[in-house]
């Protein structure tokens, strides 16, 4: 089974609109990291010339390759990243192996034998 990973890294307040668009296209958990920074194309600074950092999570999905494609543009729609500049970005990246996914093996297959 070909599988890829989808790092999205979002605005705090679209963490779970990302997670949620991302499970009723087809992936069947995440693991989410907390406070993350970045900082865009234009850094923004407080009146102070202090830094003026936005909360942000990392999302990691494990997902069937035929289903990655879907999964990560119901993500990008859901966050509107290409409509609200900070809002986020996601990448897919593949997975050359993997162990400890036997809970998750069947659901998977599932679903991409359903799209099929």
């Amino acid at each position: 089974m070909r599988l890829k990973l989808i790092i999205a890294m979002v605005a705090d307040e679209k963490t779970e609109t990302v997670i949620n668009a991302a499970r009723e296209a087809g992936a069947t958990g995440a693991t989410i990291i907390t406070n993350v920074r970045g900082e865009g194309l234009n850094p923004e600074k407080t009146f102070l010339g202090l830094d003026l950092d936005a909360q942000r999570d990392t999302v990691l999905f494990i997902v069937a390759e035929p289903m990655a494609r879907v999964i990560l543009e119901a993500i990008s729609e859901a966050a509107k990243f290409d409509e609200e500049p900070g809002s986020g970005i996601a990448i897919q990246l593949d997975i050359e192996d993997f162990v400890g996914l036997g809970t998750q093996k069947d659901k998977i297959i599932e679903e991409i034998e359903e799209t099929l």
